[in-house]
C-alpha cells in the first residue's frame, strides 16, 4: 500500500457525504429542530429547502483513479449513471463506469465530482466556458485541489443559479482568505480540507511511512517516485 492509498476510501466517502449533505440539508434541519421549529410547526414534517432524490440522476467524474473509483462504487450503489473522463482509461474503471469525453461529461451530468490531479492542464478546468457547457442546476463536488476551478466563476455561477450548489473541501489558497467570493456565494459548503483527516486514514500514513523506512534502512526501497 502506498501513502496515496491511504486515504482513498475516505476521500470517496468525504465527497459522498458533502452531496448528501446539499440532497437533504442534514445539518440545518438539525439546527432548527433544536431551536424549537418542529415542537412549534402545525404539521408533523417540514423541509426548508428542496430534497433532491439521487436515484436515476447522472454523476460525471472527472479523474477515474483510485479514488475515483472508490466514489463511482458508492454512487453505483445508489443506482446513478455514472460517467467518467480520464486521459489514462482503465478495464477496472471501465468496470464503474462509462468514459466519455470531457464535453459529454459536462452536458450530462447533474453532479459532478472533481478527483483529478492538479496539472498544467487540468489548473482552472471549472470555469466560465465550461460551466456554460453544464446542466443548469448542476451541483459540482471538489475535495481534490481547490486550483481546478476558477473560484470567481464558480461564486458567479453560484449566485446566478446555473450551478444549484457546490460541496469542497479545498480552494485554491489554504487557510482560505477572507476576500475568496466563494465565501459569500449561494449554496456553496466548504470544509476544511479534511477528507483525508479520520483517524483510521492517518494511523495509514503513520504505518505506511514506518514500513518505508524500515524498508529504506534494509536496502529495499518501496514506493518510489523515481521509478
Amino acid at each position: 500500500m502506498s501513502i496515496q492509498q491511504s486515504g482513498t476510501q475516505i476521500v470517496g466517502q468525504y465527497a459522498l457525504g458533502l452531496l448528501l449533505e446539499i440532497c437533504s440539508h442534514y445539518g440545518h434541519h438539525d439546527e432548527t429542530v433544536k431551536s424549537g421549529k418542529w415542537e412549534n410547526n402545525d404539521d408533523w414534517c417540514y423541509w426548508d429547502y428542496p430534497m433532491i432524490e439521487l436515484y436515476g440522476k447522472t454523476a460525471g467524474i472527472i479523474g477515474l483513479g483510485r479514488i475515483g473509483q472508490a466514489t463511482a462504487k458508492l454512487l453505483n450503489a445508489l443506482d446513478m449513471k455514472v460517467l467518467a473522463y480520464d486521459a489514462y482509461q482503465s478495464e477496472a474503471g471501465a468496470k464503474l463506469a462509462e468514459y466519455v469525453s470531457l464535453d459529454e461529461l459536462f452536458a450530462q451530468s447533474d453532479v459532478i465530482f472533481l478527483h483529478c490531479p492538479l496539472f498544467p492542464e487540468t489548473e482552472g478546468m471549472i470555469n466560465k466556458e465550461n460551466i456554460a457547457k453544464m446542466k443548469d442546476g448542476v451541483i459540482l463536488i471538489n475535495n481534490s485541489r481547490g486550483q481546478l476551478v476558477v473560484e470567481q466563476d464558480l461564486a458567479d455561477a453560484l449566485n446566478s443559479g446555473k450551478v444549484y450548489a457546490a460541496g469542497l473541501d479545498v480552494v485554491s489558497t489554504e487557510p482560505i482568505k477572507g476576500d475568496n467570493p466563494l465565501l459569500k456565494a449561494k449554496n456553496c459548503i466548504i470544509t476544511p480540507h479534511i477528507s483525508w483527516a479520520a483517524q483510521a486514514s492517518r494511523q495509514r500514513i503513520m504505518d505506511i511511512t514506518v514500513d518505508n523506512i524500515k524498508a529504506f534502512l534494509d536496502g529495499n526501497t518501496v514506493n518510489r517516485v523515481n521509478k
